[in-house]
């Protein structure tokens, strides 16, 4: 299995694209050929990144539609969008995700449900309104992208590592019932990487730095090459770097009685 040939008539739906990963992942399907339609809350990020893909692809259709996924009416108005312009999705990369950091008992609840309804909930709905077009044409690919806090609980972001665990499981099981349908479904789990997205969530870049060896950060072009790579040879879970591959397994078979205190005793969210 491979990735759909490219048509004037077919987009990869690119969710989070104004920036890090989703941005990187749209430049090199972009390379490949493949037209993309462009997915955030910033429209003129998106904008910048669309004046990019087009230059370097003049004949290239890109699309911009910005959105904020956290908004179940805007979600549920995507595929008529997305048609309207005359285009079927025959890629989607579920990439859009946030994260909060602290204790649950210092949490704030909006901030945590709207991480929730932006990393787990707008992922089943994506899936289950553009997955039925695909499995009907015989022919897609679908990413998600989780983490390899997947693999664990991960204590001073519970609930991040809850969502993440969520989107492994759930990928995992939607490539195993799209067998035989020419559509794959894929789980990227990136370890730590230098896109912005840390500083978002409230990390101070020195503290995640001394948390997380250097040689566990991945650049985004590779995350991005891997997740590309990944789908196209319908891998259930892509996990780029041999350390954070490696740190994903053992996460698996440590006891967590030994392994959560270590995390909960290194993780730069729980420092008083």
């Amino acid at each position: 299995m491979s990735l759909p040939a490219p048509a004037a008539d077919r987009t990869c739906l690119v969710t989070g694209a104004s920036s890090g990963i989703g941005a990187e992942l749209a430049r090199q399907l972009s390379a490949r050929g493949l037209g993309v339609t462009l997915v955030a809350r910033r429209a003129e990020k998106l904008e910048e990144l669309a004046d990019e893909l087009r230059a370097a692809h003049p004949d290239l259709r890109v699309e911009v539609l910005a959105a904020d996924l956290a908004d179940r009416d805007a979600r549920a108005n995507l595929p008529d969008e997305v048609a309207g312009r005359g285009l079927s999705v025959d890629v989607l990369i579920n990439n859009a995700g946030l994260s909060t950091v602290g204790a649950v008992i210092r949490s704030d609840p909006e901030r945590e449900v709207n991480m929730i309804e932006v990393d787990v909930v707008a992922v089943a709905d994506l899936c289950s309104r553009f997955l039925p077009g695909m499995v009907a044409r015989g022919t897609g690919a679908v990413l998600n992208v989780a983490s390899t806090a997947a693999f664990q609980p991960l204590p001073g972001q519970a609930g991040y590592g809850g969502c993440k665990a969520f989107v492994l499981s759930y990928t995992r099981a939607l490539h195993a019932e799209l067998r035989g349908t020419g559509v794959s479904a894929t789980a990227l789990c990136p370890g730590p990487v230098d896109t912005g997205f840390g500083e978002a969530a409230g990390f101070d870049p020195a503290e995640a730095e001394a948390a997380l060896p250097k040689f566990m950060w991945e650049s985004v072009e590779k995350v991005a090459k891997v997740a590309i790579d990944g789908m196209d040879k319908n891998r259930p879970v892509a996990i780029p770097g041999i350390a954070n591959r490696t740190a994903a397994m053992v996460s698996q078979v440590t006891p967590k009685a030994l392994l959560l205190p270590l995390l909960a005793k290194r993780h730069p969210g729980l420092k008083d």
